[in-house]
C-alpha cells in the first residue's frame, strides 16, 4: 500500500481533494478546533466492547464494530465509498491508525493516516472551531479484496513457522506474564517522535524493529490486547513497505481456552 502515511504539508496540499476524519471527541473537535473541512467520527463510536474478542465469536472480527454500525457512522458522516480518507486524532496517531485498519476492514480503499496529529497540525496550519454541516450519504461498506485479519489455526501455524516474526504490543509486564510462543515485545511509542508528534524517520525506524528481530521481508504476526496499539503498528508496518502483515485480535484467554500454548518470562 503507497502512501499509507501522509504529511501535513501533503494534506494541506490536498484538502479540497480528501476527506478528513477526525476521531477525538465531540468536544475536543468543536471547542478545541480541528482540520478544516474534518467530519468527527469519535474512537468510542467505531470500537467495539472491550470484552469482544472473549465472547466466543469468530477470533478475526477482533474489536471491529459490525458492519452496520460502519456504514451507519461513515453515512451520518457524509463519507462516500471511493472518498479518499486522512484521519488523525491527537495522541500520536494511535486511535486514527484504528480507524484506518477499521476502514480497510470494511472494504474502503484509499485511507490514510495524518503523520503527527491535531496539535501537530495546529502549529503551522490554520484550524476550524465548531460543527460544520455533513451531507448524509448512504454508504455501503464491501467485501476487502484481502485482510490482515487472522483466525487461530493460522496463528497456530504461524507462530511455529521461524520465518514468521511474532510481535507482542502489549506493555512488557503482560508480555512476561504469558505470551505467544517466540513473541517479541514491542511498544508502539518507539516508532514516534516525542517533540514532532509523528513518526521517526523510516531508518531509525526500521533500526527498532531490526532489533527486535524484524527485518525487511520478513513476514509478521501482529497481536495485543488492545485494538488502537496493534493497529498503529500495523500501519507503520504496512509504510515501511511489509507486505504480509497478519494482525490477530483473539484474546489470549481464547488463544488458551482452545489449546495454543503460552510462554512466559
Amino acid at each position: 500500500m503507497t502512501d499509507i502515511v501522509v504529511s501535513a504539508a501533503w494534506l494541506a496540499d490536498h484538502l479540497d481533494e480528501v476527506r478528513v476524519v477526525d476521531v477525538r471527541d465531540a468536544w475536543e473537535f468543536d471547542g478545541i478546533g480541528h482540520v478544516p473541512g474534518a467530519v468527527n467520527v469519535p474512537f468510542d463510536a467505531f470500537r467495539a466492547d472491550e470484552h469482544a474478542a472473549d465472547s466466543g465469536g469468530d477470533p478475526s472480527e477482533g474489536m471491529l464494530p459490525g458492519v452496520d454500525v460502519w456504514e451507519e457512522l461513515m453515512s451520518g458522516a457524509g463519507i462516500e465509498p471511493d472518498d479518499t480518507l486522512v484521519a488523525y486524532d491527537d495522541t500520536h496517531g494511535v486511535f486514527a491508525a484504528r480507524f484506518l485498519v477499521t476502514a480497510l476492514a470494511y472494504g474502503h480503499g484509499d485511507v490514510r493516516l495524518l503523520d503527527g496529529d491535531f496539535s501537530a497540525w495546529s502549529r503551522d496550519h490554520e484550524v476550524e472551531r465548531g460543527t460544520p454541516e455533513v451531507r448524509e450519504t448512504t454508504y455501503e461498506a464491501r467485501e476487502p479484496d484481502e485482510t490482515p485479519f487472522v483466525d487461530f489455526e493460522t496463528v497456530r501455524v504461524a507462530v511455529a513457522d521461524d520465518d514468521v516474526a511474532v510481535l507482542d504490543t502489549r506493555e512488557p509486564w503482560e508480555w512476561e506474564e504469558g505470551h505467544l510462543p517466540g513473541a517479541v515485545q514491542l511498544d508502539w511509542r518507539e516508532f514516534v517522535d516525542d517533540d514532532s508528534r509523528g513518526l521517526r524517520a523510516d531508518d531509525e525506524i526500521a533500526s527498532i524493529l531490526a532489533d527486535h528481530g524484524v527485518t525487511p521481508g520478513d513476514r509478521v504476526l501482529l497481536y495485543c490486547n488492545t485494538a488502537r496499539r496493534i493497529s498503529h503498528t500495523y500501519v507503520v508496518l504496512r509504510k515501511l513497505g511489509y507486505d504480509d502483515v497478519m494482525f490477530y485480535e483473539g484474546s489470549l484467554t481464547e488463544w488458551e481456552a482452545r489449546g495454543g500454548p503460552l510462554e512466559s518470562t
